[in-house]
C-alpha cells in the first residue's frame, strides 16, 4: 500500500511542510513521525514536566524539574542555536562570488495555500523564489526552473508551481526563460521531476539549487541522487552572525527554541531519505 497524499495544507510550520511522502510505505512513515515527535525539544519538556506533576516521590519531582529547567534554558539560548545551526546549514553565497548559470532550480514550499480564503499566501520561504528572481535579473541564471506541485489533499487543483508562473511572468521573466514543473510533492520528487526537464531543455548544463539553507543538505543529496549534479545556493538562513553580547548569550529567547525544532526535524528528514534510498 502506498501514501498518495500529504496533509501540507494542514500542518506548516515556519516554512517546513509536514508531509507524508508518496513512496514511505505505511509502517516506515509511521516510525519516522514518531521519532521526528520524540526527538523534538519541545516533546521532552513536556514529558518531564509531566513526570514531574504525576511523580509521588518528591525527590524525582525536584529532579525532573531542574533538568527541565535545564533543558529549557539550553534550547532557548540564541548563541547555542545559532552555532547549532552554523554547523548544519549550508553556507550561503554573496550574489557576486558565483558565476553564470544555465539554470537556477528552485524548491517549492515558498507558500501555503489558505483553505479558508481559498488563495495563497506566502511563506518565510519565500526568499527563495525572491533570490532566484534576483539572480536572473543580475544575469546570474539564465533560466528559472520551479519545482513544486500541490500539497493538499482535496485542493489537487492548488498547484503551487502553477500560481509561481504568474508571479514569474509579472516579474518580467518571459515564457521562454521559465520552466514549471508542478507535479512534485516532496524532496525526492523534486530531483526525480525536474531531471527530465533539464535533459530535454537545458540539457548538460550548470545547475545552481536554490533553497533554505536548513534544507539544502536534503535537497542536494536528493538531487545528486538522481544524477544532477547541482552547486547550491542557500536562501532564509537561519543562523547568523555570532553576537557575544550578554541578552544574546544568556537570556532565553524563545525563537532559539522554533530553530531547534525546525533544525531537528530537517536532520531527521534527511536520515529517513538516506534510510529510503532517496538521498
Amino acid at each position: 500500500m502506498k501514501w498518495f497524499f500529504s496533509f501540507q495544507s494542514l500542518f506548516n510550520y515556519q516554512g517546513i511542510l509536514l508531509t507524508f511522502e508518496p513512496d514511505l510505505n505505511p509502517m516506515f512513515f509511521i516510525f519516522s513521525k514518531l521519532l521526528t515527535f520524540l526527538l523534538q525539544p519541545l516533546t521532552w519538556l513536556f514529558l518531564l514536566l509531566l513526570f514531574a506533576t504525576f511523580s509521588r516521590s518528591q525527590v524525582r519531582k525536584r529532579k525532573a524539574l531542574i533538568f527541565m529547567l535545564a533543558l529549557f534554558y539550553f534550547f532557548c539560548n540564541s548563541f547555542i542555536s545559532n552555532e547549532f545551526m552554523h554547523v548544519w546549514e549550508v553556507p550561503a553565497l554573496a550574489e557576486d562570488n558565483i558565476p553564470v548559470y544555465d539554470a537556477g532550480i528552485v524548491l517549492s514550499n515558498v507558500m501555503s495555500y489558505d483553505i479558508k480564503l481559498h488563495k495563497y499566501q506566502y511563506t518565510s520561504s519565500s526568499d527563495r523564489l525572491l533570490q532566484a528572481i534576483q539572480l536572473y535579473k543580475k544575469g546570474k541564471i539564465k533560466k528559472i526552473v520551479f519545482t513544486g506541485g500541490s500539497g493538499s489533499m482535496i485542493y489537487r487543483y492548488a498547484k503551487e508551481g502553477m500560481h509561481v508562473r504568474n508571479i514569474l511572468l509579472r516579474a518580467g521573466v518571459p515564457p521562454s526563460d521559465m520552466f514549471i514543473e508542478s507535479e512534485s510533492n516532496n524532496t525526492h520528487e523534486n530531483a526525480l521531476f525536474t531531471r527530465p526537464i533539464l535533459e530535454k531543455n537545458v540539457p548538460k548544463g550548470k545547475y545552481l539549487l536554490i533553497t533554505s539553507a536548513y534544507h539544502m543538505r536534503r535537497a542536494l543529496a536528493c538531487f545528486e541522487k538522481v544524477g544532477v549534479h547541482v552547486d547550491p545556493y542557500s536562501t532564509d538562513r537561519m543562523s547568523g552572525d555570532r553576537k557575544f553580547i550578554f541578552d544574546y548569550m544568556f537570556i532565553p529567547n524563545t525563537d532559539a527554541l522554533e530553530t531547534w525544532q525546525i533544525g531537528i526535524h530537517e536532520i531527521i528528514g534527511f536520515i529517513i531519505y538516506k534510510i529510503a534510498g532517496y538521498a
